[in-house]
């Protein structure tokens, strides 16, 4: 009887939305509308150029920011990882070097295929065929300003009828989802602080309030309450070092099942813990992920159990959906966009899935990290593609190809990409602390980050948006890197490196031109390296790094507070004023990770080769990169940052003489770990070197 009142309410609620569809004209897809939106932009001759963004971006706003035209860059290289032509000047800091394609389709500029195939073709793509027939990209092949939608190109194929019809059957799904037996309702919460910054009205889905402390218990609940008797008598299990862990482990508590999972060796304690708690079996298999998930596949195979994958199961994705039915049961008015954070891609297929049908105006916007865009590269591919490296920083969506149906799912309906950087998902984390006093995780803090970011890019004001927090397991030791951070990524703090003349009177013109004083400053070097941190005019002098190192010029690395980006272009000025050339590093990584942290000063080196290494947190690496180049090569630099189980940034500077650069690279190559060449970074050229 139970079952028949559910079906009946079910196709009541069906009943009404298609009414509602009928009322909205939605009688086209989601998709084919854009289509339709893209061919009638195309010809009203909207083109932005970065001399022209402020006007362009007022008529972007009139037809909706899916509709701009923006400048999209393109790092490229040849196949092998060579530069194929010379490098120009360093692009935001990262010292890469870039020439810019035609702009987007879709979310961004209508290019022509064979346009784009042109401006692509040398970029770091190919078939990966360890991953099967699959495109292998590189996370910089797809870079744009933060806050700009991007990701939807032409490639992106129309629907087809069936496939909306089947989009239809995700409202049945996620209407009777089961979720609530282990779910909360999580709040819809304004963030008036943030709101009242950013001139619109921020909401907060806060699913870091769940049980777990993440939505992820949503989708494995909703799969494993679909299971059979003879299914759950037979046990589950899952690969996993985050929230999916504790969610299926939190599920098969509630269903009596019997659940195993599978987690790297790396994984800290208190995480596999937690999971045991949960009453689960952990069994610490693989120095990596892929290892990890290779042996829980062959164990689901071997002892009859289901696997739960994270997020590429219909089950899954209903289970996540339910984050939408929740948004619209709470928000009745205006809704400009939703923004959720993207990893493989299941919390913003379900969500788009119930949003699209029942409120297709509200625009569904996912959020990556720059250096983890895999469903952007996918969208503007028109396919998925495997990424070659994916940045570890977010961990919870640190994924290197987004899921089959997930991805069918978001190309018919979401709206677009937001890319953030490193720096402002810190910042976010911080505005959620001054806001509610709780820490996200920095994929938890990844929507807020992409909500701040398309507010301030595309000018909105009086808008009412939803971000997603999604999650707020933080590891306690990534807290530091958070801190330092936080206020370069809210631009409230400036990195400078500046030169000076090796003689008296020197650092206190510098003082002089930071705070904007015209009368003499009693303090002396060592006087002011003590209260560096203290307010000393208009500008906060946050950090100070000096070590005498040439008779005639000196070069100091400091930290600045600044309020807005006007100061900090008076401050350079005035330093320009008074001789003291200036470089803004506040977008250098280099910087920001390593030379902030080193003492000493330049010094020549000869044949100096300098790479930024990921070293992975297990035993024997360290030993295993030093087998491979010591004692071939002397190192004349090596800088080791822990970053906890994410790995460790690792800057090393070798002696490699030109004869031998071939075989060193290929060696770097063979060592399996993630790298970059970082000698055409103005950070080296300028500090190091």
């Amino acid at each position: 009887m139970d079952s028949l009142v559910s079906l009946s309410s079910t196709a009541q609620h069906l009943a009404v939305l298609q009414s509602h569809h009928s009322v909205q004209g939605r009688s086209l897809s989601h998709n084919q509308l854009q289509q339709q939106q893209r061919i009638s932009t195309s010809f009203s001759g909207l083109r932005v150029s970065k001399s022209s963004k402020s006007v362009d971006k007022q008529q972007c706003l009139k037809k909706g920011p899916s509709s701009g035209h923006l400048p999209v860059t393109v790092v490229a290289s040849a196949a092998d990882g060579t530069s194929s032509w010379t490098p120009t000047s360093p692009v935001k800091g990262q010292g890469k070097p870039v020439r810019s394609p035609p702009a987007l389709g879709g979310a961004a500029a209508i290019t022509s295929p064979s346009q784009e195939s042109a401006s692509l073709g040398s970029s770091k793509e190919r078939l990966d065929t360890s991953a099967g027939p699959f495109l292998r990209v590189s996370p910089e092949s797809l870079q744009y300003e933060a806050g700009y939608l991007g990701g939807i190109s032409e490639k992106t194929a129309p629907v087809e009828a069936s496939e909306a019809a089947d989009a239809m059957s995700y409202l049945t799904r996620i209407i009777n989802s089961k979720v609530y037996d282990v779910a909360i309702e999580s709040p819809l919460e304004l963030a008036p602080k943030l709101s009242e910054r950013v001139a619109n009205r921020i909401l907060l889905k806060r699913e870091d309030m769940q049980p777990v402390f993440s939505f992820k218990l949503r989708g494995a609940y909703n799969m494993m309450a679909n299971l059979s008797r003879e299914q759950l008598a037979r046990g589950v299990i899952c690969s996993s070092a985050g929230n999916h862990a504790q969610g299926v482990a939190l599920a098969a508590r509630r269903l009596k099942c019997d659940a195993v999972i599978a987690m790297p060796v790396t994984t800290p304690e208190i995480k596999w813990k937690s999971v045991k708690r949960l009453g689960a079996t952990v069994v610490l298999v693989g120095d990596a992920y892929d290892e990890t998930q290779a042996y829980a596949k062959q164990r689901a195979l071997d002892d009859g159990r289901v696997f739960v994958p994270p997020f590429d199961h219909p089950d899954i994705i209903a289970g996540q959906g339910t984050v939408g039915l929740e948004i619209v049961r709470q928000h009745q008015g205006p809704l400009h966009a939703i923004f959720v954070p993207v990893g493989g891609g299941g919390l913003i297929a379900g969500i788009a899935a119930y949003m699209k049908r029942v409120r297709p105006e509200v625009r569904i916007i996912g959020v990556e990290p720059a250096d983890a865009n895999a469903m952007a590269l996918s969208l503007h591919h028109g396919q998925r593609v495997v990424l070659d490296q994916v940045g570890g920083f977010a961990d919870g969506v640190a994924v290197k190809m987004v899921g089959e149906e997930t991805f069918r799912l978001s190309r018919e309906l979401m709206d677009g990409v937001v890319l953030v950087s490193r720096d402002s998902i810190c910042a976010a984390i911080k505005d959620m602390f001054e806001e509610t006093r709780s820490i996200l995780e920095p994929a938890g803090a990844l929507s807020l980050a992409g909500a701040k970011a398309y507010c301030s890019y595309y000018g909105l004001e009086n808008e009412t948006v939803v971000a997603i927090t999604s999650g707020a397991n933080m590891n306690f030791d990534r807290l530091r890197i958070v801190t330092e951070l936080a206020d370069v990524g809210a631009r409230k703090e400036a990195v400078l490196a500046t030169y000076m003349p090796e003689q008296a009177g020197s650092f206190k013109t510098f003082v002089d031109s930071v705070i904007s004083r015209k009368s003499a400053c009693s303090l002396d070097w060592w006087n002011l390296l003590w209260v560096s941190a203290r307010r000393v005019g208009p500008a906060n002098i946050t950090e100070f790094k000096y070590r005498y190192n040439d008779e005639n010029e000196a070069l100091v690395l400091c930290s600045v507070g600044v309020t807005s980006e006007a100061q900090l272009d008076r401050i350079k000025t005035r330093m320009d004023a008074a001789g003291l050339r200036t470089l803004d590093m506040t977008n250098n990584d280099l910087a920001k990770d390593h030379l902030r942290h080193l003492m000493g000063g330049r010094t020549k080196v000869e044949n100096e080769v300098l790479l930024r290494f990921v070293f992975p947190e297990r035993p024997g690496t360290l030993m295993r990169f030093l087998e491979t180049f010591s004692p071939r090569w002397n190192i004349s630099l090596f800088h080791y940052r822990g970053q906890g189980e994410m790995g460790a940034n690792v800057l090393v500077g070798m002696q490699v003489p030109k004869e031998d650069e071939a075989e060193f690279i290929a060696l770097a190559d063979t060592l399996g770990y993630a790298y970059q060449d970082e000698r055409l970074n103005e950070a080296y050229e300028l500090i190091m070197h």
